[in-house]
């Protein structure tokens, strides 16, 4: 099959290289002429395991090309797949400028019984408007249907090889077979639903596991006044069939790309026609609350923010990627910046992000995590990389100011308080006794 993609960004490039890995024919296409030079070369953007060979491997066997030309990619494909971007507009829903633009410039060169799939997350009813902008473009038969995509960066190419399901939003015979020959060889269970409720599972999916991260920080803030743990209480709640003990991650809130962004489109959505006392209204708000509260909780612990030298461990917003869309550490450092502290960071990937994307942070880039701890009277540990959270205590007392306040994101170290104690360092874990 003849597949065309739009948009370079990670779901397309990730999309992109899988299809093409099944010998289909897939073009990738962009207008940012030096963004395609360089994944003509395998070069890819952004960081994610497995992707840079796979694309490599669809670029040398022919399978994979990329172009910046609408009728190249276009003019024999069965299947065009918008993955373009979907930012947020000013009010907070999805603005879909680039999905419409990307509509309008395909609509020429369409062949006939075309089929437009969006991957992108959209809100319900966007597939109406999309056609309707290449009706007035193109006097080519063609059909539209939704593909949202459930991909978690760190493991992208895995998700999207091994899906969990494959959600097809169409509601032709014709269009629901194509698409699942397409998506035959991943072998996974394909849903055919209407194109409304695929896009609604997209946002309803990234919600849910949202609330779960917020519901169980709210139990945690509970844990800290009341003297239970944390983690035993996950582990009690765990056994019931209904919870399960799986996706409960009390810490600092949920960051990346796509919670935070589909939460406040939720939200903003609900507000737009009256529901202003939707629960994705008070998700979005407690998880903007997050981190100021507990910045000024811990202020009390380490006697105040002022010419302490705060050592920051994990800058991405979780482990095996370069991003930082709305990671902790974006949220954490200008607060520590304005209330006087010094800050030194470190990450095992992201740090030219951090460089370019946040020049004007002030702070210092440690050669490693041993050179970020020197001297620091404060330590976040905010994300779950392997060797930031493989580390012997002894060694961090070694290295860290004494009596040290050691901050634990993400409950790693958990079971280690009682050494931290031993070496004369505090640790601070979150709703933890």
């Amino acid at each position: 099959m003849t597949i065309c993609v739009i948009g370079t960004g990670f779901v397309g490039v990730v999309s992109s290289a899988v299809f093409a890995s099944f010998g289909n024919i897939v073009y990738g296409l962009d207008v940012l002429e030096n963004k395609i030079e360089k994944l003509k070369k395998a070069e890819i953007p952004f960081f994610e395991p497995g992707l840079e060979e796979l694309v490599r491997s669809g670029v040398e066997k022919g399978t994979l090309r990329f172009t910046t030309s609408y009728e190249e990619a276009i003019k024999d494909a069965e299947v065009v797949i918008l993955a373009v971007g979907t930012p947020s507009a000013p009010d907070g829903q999805a603005d879909l400028k680039y999905v419409f633009a990307a509509a309008e410039s395909l609509a020429p060169y369409l062949k006939n019984q075309a089929i437009i799939a969006i991957k992108s997350t959209v809100p319900p009813g966007t597939n109406m408007n999309v056609e309707n902008r290449i009706k007035a473009k193109t006097k080519a038969s063609f059909a539209t249907a939704s593909l949202p995509e459930f991909l978690k960066e760190g493991s992208a190419v895995q998700d999207t090889l091994h899906p969990d399901r494959i959600v097809i939003g169409a509601m032709e015979p014709q269009v629901i077979s194509v698409l699942t020959e397409l998506h035959r060889p991943f072998g996974a269970e394909i849903i055919a639903m209407r194109s409304e409720s695929a896009q609604m599972c997209k946002y309803a999916a990234n919600a849910y596991l949202a609330t779960r991260i917020t519901f169980i920080n709210q139990i945690a803030n509970l844990c800290e006044v009341n003297g239970a743990d944390i983690l035993e209480v996950i582990e009690g709640i765990g056994h019931d069939r209904r919870i399960g003990s799986h996706y409960w991650y009390p810490g600092f809130g949920y960051g990346g790309s796509c919670f935070p962004k589909d939460v406040k489109e939720l939200a903003a959505y609900a507000k737009a026609i009256k529901q202003n006392g939707n629960l994705m209204v008070k998700i979005n708000e407690l998880n903007e609350e997050r981190i100021p509260l507990l910045l000024k909780r811990y202020e009390d612990v380490v006697g105040g923010w002022k010419d302490k030298r705060v050592a920051i461990l994990g800058l991405s917003f979780k482990p095996n990627t370069d991003d930082m869309r709305e990671a902790p550490s974006t949220k954490l450092i200008p607060l520590l910046k304005s209330a006087g502290a010094s800050v030194v960071a470190y990450d095992p990937m992201a740090m030219p992000v951090a460089k370019l994307q946040y020049p004007d942070w002030g702070i210092e880039y440690a050669t490693d995590v041993h050179d970020a701890l020197k001297t620091a009277d404060v330590v976040f540990e905010l994300i779950e990389w392997p060797e930031l959270i493989s580390l012997d205590v002894a060694d961090i007392a070694a290295s860290v100011n004494p009596g040290a306040v050691f901050i634990d994101a993400r409950n790693q170290y958990a079971s280690k308080r009682n050494e931290f104690q031993k070496a004369g360092l505090q640790y601070v874990g979150v709703g933890l006794v």
